[in-house]
């Protein structure tokens, strides 16, 4: 596949770029997604109706002496009474939230590697996603609200995964970096997003209806436009069908058609060389598992480094945006501007990523925002300096936390050849959903106590990516067998 793109269709070029753009509007629905909770659940402002002389807690004071600002309807925090003994129940949600993401994103990988392909399941979860946000804006109490929640996020889990491997599977090795690097610039845009229209759409059945419409508008008018990976078809036996795009390919790039005696093979023939050009037609598909990535020596150490990495980068991403509402700032402007650090962040780190490599560039920026998080565990937030302190130091470590997720996409894709590449990374996706259901009882904690505890999960995670190999200049492998025979024969695996 790599070298069809090199010699014959162009590693990128306007296919892929039009590709990669209409595919990764699917990270701007998972933005929206996971991120409206922060305003749907937010604690509205209120304010007293009666002399309230030596009471400053709502917990102690009278019963209907004080009322909140914006009427019941404003968030869940005020609908369901959120507050006092159960203030807890806020976390709660946000966190079963992502334990629907973690199961998704394991149920969608495995999918999107064998029956319904990675298209298939993109509109599947798409329509989902949409479904489950118009039928929580009408829950009728907190428990129902809960639930919906939960199915929002076991269909949100695979949003991002399955486009992320459907935009990059394409791409030719030497843009592949850049290329995945590009993705989660819509996430951060979709922060941005869902962060105007709360704004101006307070009321939160109203700002779910809302966060739903995005949804409506990729699957009606984005998906039609999108193929199918050339890669998946490939290693499911579908020659003719892979071909078919990668012809696609390169008569939109300019190029030349195919030769017609040229054709896909995957990497496990190739090595084998006894068989018969005439033979690489004849395929049947091949199936994985994560228990084949599990069984392998070469790829167990890399799927259990991958997954606690992503765990420990995940607490810190998901706690320092959660984070917000502890910083004491405008809280619309200040996910916004969380957001908005991690498009530099992005640029910053594919410009310098094909050339320091993966692996010091992932340890760098996961100690940078453990940096900046240990400094904002030490200062106190007893003035509005002092706030805003606090708040830069959140900034950079979003700057460098977001540098980090991005490229463990980008690695964890590479890892892993195509036939187990989404069961490995929903794996991770789930390591991600973990770490996201701690984040907000880590929150709630407040004080200097989540900056620590933020800082000491980057420098772990940081110090576990040095067991993972540098996969700088190394092929997109399909097959178990053509990876481990790569494995064996160190001269075959770089593409310099």
């Amino acid at each position: 596949m790599d070298e069809m793109l090199e010699k014959y269709c162009g590693d990128f070029g306007l296919w892929q770029m039009r590709h990669l753009v209409l595919t990764c509007l699917a990270w701007l629905l998972e933005g929206i997604l996971t991120m409206v909770m922060i305003f749907a659940d937010r604690e509205p402002a209120w304010h007293y109706l009666t002399s309230h002389a030596g009471t400053t807690s709502r917990c102690s004071s009278e019963p209907g002496s004080w009322e909140w600002s914006g009427g019941n309807g404003s968030s869940t925090m005020s609908e369901f009474g959120l507050i006092c003994g159960e203030k807890f129940k806020v976390g709660l949600v946000q966190s079963i939230f992502f334990a629907g993401c973690m199961i998704g994103a394991g149920v969608f990988g495995h999918l999107s590697d064998t029956k319904f392909g990675r298209k298939g399941s993109l509109t599947i979860i798409c329509i989902l996603n949409a479904i489950f946000s118009i039928l929580t804006a009408f829950s009728p109490d907190y428990w129902t609200y809960v639930l919906f929640r939960f199915l929002s996020g076991f269909s949100t889990g695979g949003t991002g995964l399955c486009a992320f491997v459907l935009s990059t599977e394409p791409v030719g090795q030497s843009w592949r970096g850049v290329a995945g690097m590009s993705t989660l610039y819509l996430y951060s845009t979709g922060i941005v997003v869902v962060s105007s229209i709360a704004y101006f759409i307070q009321p939160w059945r109203s700002l779910y209806i809302a966060s739903s419409i995005p949804s409506l508008i990729f699957v009606i008018f984005v998906l039609p436009f999108l193929h199918e990976s050339p890669r998946w078809y490939l290693v499911r036996g579908k020659v003719d069908e892979a071909m078919k795009i990668m012809q696609k390919i390169a008569v939109s790039n300019g190029k030349q058609n195919i030769p017609y005696d040229v054709v896909l093979a995957l990497d496990s023939e190739v090595f084998k060389e006894d068989i018969p050009n005439s033979q690489f037609n004849i395929k049947k598909a091949i199936n994985g598992s994560i228990l084949d990535v599990i069984r392998s020596p070469v790829t167990r150490i890399r799927l259990f480094v991958a997954v606690a990495t992503n765990f420990f980068c995940s607490i810190v991403y998901y706690g320092l945006s959660l984070n917000a509402v502890n910083l004491g700032t405008n809280l619309y402007l200040n996910v916004a501007l969380n957001s908005v650090s991690e498009m530099p962040a992005y640029l910053l780190t594919s410009l310098v990523l094909d050339r320091i490599g993966r692996k010091p560039l992932a340890i760098g920026t996961m100690w940078f925002s453990a940096i900046f998080c240990l400094v904002g565990s030490f200062l106190k937030s007893t003035d509005e300096t002092w706030k805003i302190v606090r708040m830069v130091c959140g900034l950079l470590g979003i700057f460098g936390i977001s540098g980090t997720f991005n490229l463990l996409l980008v690695y964890g894709m590479e890892l892993f050849p195509t036939v187990v590449r989404n069961a490995a990374l929903g794996c991770s996706k789930q390591a991600v959903s973990l770490g996201a259901i701690l984040a907000p009882i880590i929150v709630v904690l407040g004080g200097g106590v989540p900056f620590a505890v933020f800082g000491a999960c980057g420098i772990i995670g940081g110090f576990l990516v040095m067991y993972l190999p540098e996969t700088l200049n190394k092929p997109l492998y399909d097959t178990m067998d053509g990876l481990q025979e790569a494995e064996a024969k160190p001269g075959l695996v770089t593409l310099d």
